[in-house]
């Protein structure tokens, strides 16, 4: 159990049944009355965000979390197959728990987040920025660089992004994750 004022940026809690993590957080003190946090939760499983205030002095109970390296190896039906670099042991995620994965290509190590207590796998979470090669898109002409138009272009892992209208089949991208966009080109 921890107080509701020690909660952080992810902290994790089980409130009403489900796990949330603490996306922020505000420590709120107004000129009546008691202090209170003021919260945004993120639900692990559906992804939904709650904002819910507690009360300082508020008991709730606290998730111990796990991070570790996995490498993703090969797709199994709907399920996603990964490895734990330190112990070798294998073990299958769901592709609704990956996040980034239409950027996802095999050989790349994420970070898988456990619940230590029930050993159960509550989401993957892919780098930040990954490089990914260009495998299709329109070629480029010379001097196309003076305006930010984009066009489409097809990556290694068959997701398709913008990308500036210089950008060349066979290119190397380096693409955010979150929410696809090109970053840059990055010399091979």
């Amino acid at each position: 159990m921890i107080n509701a004022q020690d909660i952080k940026i992810g902290t994790a809690i089980r409130m009403d049944g489900k796990l949330y993590f603490c996306i922020d957080f505000l420590h709120v003190k107004p000129g009546k009355g008691n202090t209170f946090m003021r919260t945004k939760l993120k639900d692990i499983v559906d992804g939904y965000v709650l904002e819910r205030r507690f009360n300082i002095g508020e008991k709730l109970e606290d998730v111990r979390v796990e991070r570790r390296p996995y490498q993703y190896l090969y797709q199994e039906g709907d399920d996603y197959i990964f490895m734990n670099n330190e112990t070798y042991e294998q073990i299958p995620i769901p592709g609704h728990q990956i996040n980034g994965l239409p950027y996802m290509k095999e050989g790349m190590n994420l970070e898988v987040v456990t619940d230590a207590s029930t050993e159960t796998v509550l989401f993957a979470d892919m780098p930040v920025k990954v490089v990914l090669a260009i495998t299709y898109t329109e070629p480029g002409l010379k001097g196309d660089t003076a305006t930010n138009t984009t066009k489409p272009a097809t990556l290694e892992t068959g997701a398709e992004i913008r990308v500036p209208l210089f950008i060349n089949e066979g290119e190397l991208v380096e693409v955010d994750t979150r929410n696809g966009d090109y970053v840059g080109r990055v010399k091979a």
